[in-house]
C-alpha cells in the first residue's frame, strides 16, 4: 500500500464522506436499486449489494431473474429482493422492463449490470431501461456488454438521446475497446497508459458519462478533469472485485455524493479495501469477499486523511 503522505496528497482536492446525521433514518442515507445477475451468476449481484450496505447505504434491493431470487437472498439477510420475469436459461426476459419501471422513480441511485448474463433480450433490455432511468446510475459488466451491440453511430447517438447525463460507466480496457470497436490494446505497450488516458478522456466526453476505466492506476475522467488512483494492488485481479467497487459507487451516489466525486473516491476506497486484504492475507489471497470486508478499514482511514472540500 502507498505510504500515508503520498495518500494525503492525492485526497487534498476530495470531498468529506457524506456527513450521517445523528437523527438520519434509512431513507437519509439514500436507496439502491442494483439490477442484475442470472443462473450461475447469483453471487455477482449480491457482492455488489452488499458492498452498497457496507459503504453506508441505507437500503440496497436487488431485482434479479425469478429463478435465482432465493439463492440472492440468501446470501446477507440485510438485501431485499425484487423478482422479475426470466428467460429459460435464467435471465432476464424482455418483459423485466415493465416490472422494473415501476420501481426505478422510488429509489436514490441504480447499479446495473453484475451477473446480467448475455442475451439478444439483454441488448434490447439494457438500452430501453437506460432510457427510463433519470436518477444516477454505475454501468457495470454485462450491460456494458449489451450496449457494444451498437453500432459507434447509434451508441454516439444512444447516449446524445439520454436525459440522464449523471451516469458512471465502469470498464476495463477489453470492454471499452468493444465499445470503440477498436481492438483490445496490449497493455505490454509502453505507451498503453498514456493513450487509455486520452481515450478515455475523449469516450467521457464524446458521450457525457463519467469514465472509470479500471486497471492498475484507474482513470476516472469526466472528459476534462482526469484522476489516475494510487490505491489497489494485483491482488484485486479476481472474480467479484469488479462488483464490489459497483457497489460502493452506487452507495456513495445514493448519499447525495455528486457524480465524478463519487467516482474517484469510490475508486480511492476500493482500492484502499484491496490493499488492506492484501496486507492481510498477501496479494495471492485476495478474494472479492476480503476486499468486501476491508471496507469498513478503507472508510475509517479515509476520513482521517486531510480534505480540502471544493
Amino acid at each position: 500500500m502507498r505510504d500515508d503522505i503520498l495518500l494525503s496528497h492525492y485526497v487534498e482536492s476530495f470531498p468529506e464522506l457524506p456527513c450521517r446525521p445523528r437523527t438520519g433514518h434509512k431513507g437519509t442515507f439514500g436507496t439502491v436499486l442494483g439490477i442484475g445477475g442470472s443462473r450461475g451468476m447469483a453471487g455477482a449481484i449480491a457482492l455488489a449489494g452488499r458492498a452498497g450496505l457496507v459503504a453506508g447505504a441505507g437500503l440496497v434491493r436487488l431485482a434479479v431473474p425469478d429463478p435465482i431470487l432465493e439463492t440472492v437472498a440468501g446470501f446477507y439477510p440485510e438485501l431485499t429482493t425484487l423478482p422479475c420475469p426470466a428467460d429459460e436459461q435464467g435471465r432476464f426476459s424482455q418483459t423485466a422492463l415493465e416490472s422494473l419501471l415501476n420501481h426505478i422513480t422510488s429509489v436514490t441511485a441504480i447499479f446495473l449490470g453484475p451477473g446480467l448474463g448475455r442475451s439478444e433480450a439483454i441488448n434490447l433490455f439494457v438500452p430501453l431501461l437506460l432510457r427510463n432511468i433519470f436518477c444516477p446510475i454505475v454501468v457495470d459488466a454485462d450491460a456494458l456488454n449489451a450496449l457494444t451491440s451498437l453500432e459507434t453511430e447509434s451508441l454516439d447517438r444512444f447516449f446524445q438521446s439520454l436525459g440522464n447525463r449523471n451516469i458512471i460507466l465502469t470498464p476495463h480496457s477489453g470492454e471499452l475497446a468493444r465499445l470503440r470497436k477498436q481492438p483490445t490494446p496490449s497493455e505490454d505497450n509502453k505507451e498503453f497508459q498514456t493513450e487509455r488516458i486520452a481515450v478515455a478522456k475523449d469516450f467521457a466526453e464524446r458521450h457525457g458519462v463519467i469514465l472509470v476505466l479500471k486497471g492498475h492506476e484507474t482513470i476516472t475522467t469526466n472528459g476534462k478533469n482526469v484522476a489516475l488512483n494510487p490505491t489497489g494492488n494485483s491482488g484485486m485481479a479476481t472474480g467479484g472485485s469488479g462488483d464490489i467497487l459497483t457497489g460502493i459507487l452506487a452507495a456513495l451516489l445514493a448519499q447525495g455524493l455528486a457524480v465524478f466525486d463519487a467516482a474517484r473516491v469510490g475508486v480511492f476506497l476500493h482500492g484502499l479495501a484491496g490493499d488492506f486484504a492484501a496486507k492481510r492475507l498477501g496479494e495471492e489471497s485476495v478474494t472479492a469477499t476480503s476486499i468486501l470486508e476491508s471496507i469498513p478499514e478503507a472508510f475509517q482511514t479515509f476520513k482521517k486523511l486531510p480534505h480540502l472540500p471544493d
